[in-house]
């Protein structure tokens, strides 16, 4: 079995060959580790690697190990769904949160300095995270008026069934719409470990790859 090592080796490796393809500078490609479910020690590891983001989804692991893991120069991007009662107290060791899809977590955000992203999603299915494509104007602009809250971009998962790339391209595609109220707000989290060469392809600036570097997670406790 490959070593924690070979396998971010064969992902960085992936990562580069994608930007080679789609012409773009892989330095502006920024792979995120997602390490929830894993002991504060993988991330350690990660570090002296030369990682430098990582994922978490729930504030109830992601709260003592970032604290525990206080001393690392280290972003850390909260990317699972976020209940609005607790946003505040994530807001409070995230740098970067990709999963705002309501007007409450605009709200529970303001006045604190960090980075967000608006999930969209990309299904029929209301129940999935994510706010539908025709309300993207107007959370943008709940974020937009939100003090200390930076709109980076975008954030989508790409749903079974459907061809990744051709997912992200609508991604793409409501980006642009976005950028004419939000004209900065150009990043894309897009890409899993299975997918992000074709998030590469649409432009992707934002890779959330676990298992393809991490291995199998363990079961959550």
């Amino acid at each position: 079995m490959a070593s924690l090592a070979e396998r971010l080796d064969a992902v960085r490796e992936g990562v580069a060959d994608a930007a080679r393809e789609a012409n773009r500078d892989v330095a502006d490609v920024t792979t995120i580790v997602v390490t929830k479910f894993h002991p504060a020690s993988m991330v350690r590891e990660l570090h002296d690697l030369g990682v430098r983001d990582f994922g978490e989804s729930r504030h109830q692991e992601a709260q003592p190990k970032i604290a525990e893991l206080h001393e690392l120069e280290a972003s850390w991007h909260f990317i699972g769904q976020l209940q609005s009662k607790k946003a505040r107290q994530v807001a409070t060791y995230i740098d970067v949160i990709h999963s705002v899809d309501r007007d409450s977590l605009a709200v529970a955000l303001a006045g604190n300095s960090l980075d967000v992203f608006i999930q969209v999603n990309l299904t029929d299915d209301p129940g999935r995270g994510g706010v539908d494509p025709d309300g993207i104007h107007h959370l943008a602009e709940q974020l937009l008026a939100a003090e200390g809250v930076e709109l980076r971009g975008l954030m989508a998962v790409a749903p079974l069934g459907r061809e990744p790339r051709q997912a992200f391209a609508t991604v793409r595609e409501l980006s642009e719409r976005l950028r004419s109220v939000a004209p900065r707000a150009d990043a894309l989290s897009i890409g899993m470990s299975g997918d992000y060469r074709e998030a590469i392809l649409e432009g992707a600036t934002h890779l959330r790859i676990g298992t393809a570097i991490t291995g199998n997670r363990p079961a959550p406790g």
